[in-house]
């Protein structure tokens, strides 16, 4: 990570992913989750909170030593034993078939290479186990699509590479995952900026 996205872009962003808004969100993206969860993009641990009592551990990946830093508070609070295992969701330090479940919030638009991050997580994934996923991507409005089209040339360089466009079910797809299910809406204004999408796809 370069200065601005450490420093900058993640002292910003609790004033967005800590919105009361996202909560009712997040909360249907963690129902269902238990035993050993990896969660990528974990950031300030805004899910942690919202986890089942059946999550037993949590292996959390994410690039922000000072989000690890601010979740200090939250993970001392949830009866998981979480542990930070690494800072790349395109390369985990797991073994295949390893983990029960795996959460992915607000976190895609902002991996380098998404496809390899999902395939990581196909890897790791038990057979069967599914990933649980709240992200913001491509809006099926035509219109709303080509604003995130046109924004995101602008807005990836200072939002920590975010980007509005990315077609999630179709990132699932391509890296070899099986959408369960996956409903789209938005979940604020503008538009551009809060199509979200909600799911589970599995391998």
């Amino acid at each position: 990570m370069g200065w601005w996205t450490d420093q900058v872009v993640a002292r910003a962003e609790p004033a967005v992913l800590s919105s009361e808004l996202l909560v009712p969100y997040r909360r249907r993206a963690c129902a269902g989750l238990a035993g050993t969860v990896l969660e990528i993009g974990f950031g300030a641990g805004y899910n942690v909170p919202l986890y089942p009592p059946d999550v037993r551990r949590v292996l959390a990946v994410d690039p922000s030593v000072l989000g690890w830093e601010h979740s200090a508070e939250r993970r001392a609070r949830v009866g998981a034993a979480v542990e930070r295992i690494g800072a790349d969701a395109q390369a985990l330090p797991l073994d295949d078939a390893s983990v029960d479940a795996a959460l992915s919030t607000l976190t895609l638009c902002t991996v380098p290479d998404p496809v390899a991050a999902l395939r990581e997580v196909a890897r790791v994934l038990r057979p069967g186990a599914e990933l649980h996923l709240l992200e913001h991507g491509l809006s099926d409005d035509a219109r709303v699509a080509r604003r995130q089209h046109r924004h995101t040339r602008w807005w990836r360089h200072v939002a920590g590479g975010c980007h509005l466009d990315r077609d999630v079910p179709a990132l699932c797809g391509e890296a070899g995952l099986r959408v369960v299910r996956m409903e789209a809406s938005d979940a604020g204004r503008p538009r551009a900026w809060a199509h979200v999408y909600e799911g589970l796809a599995t391998v």
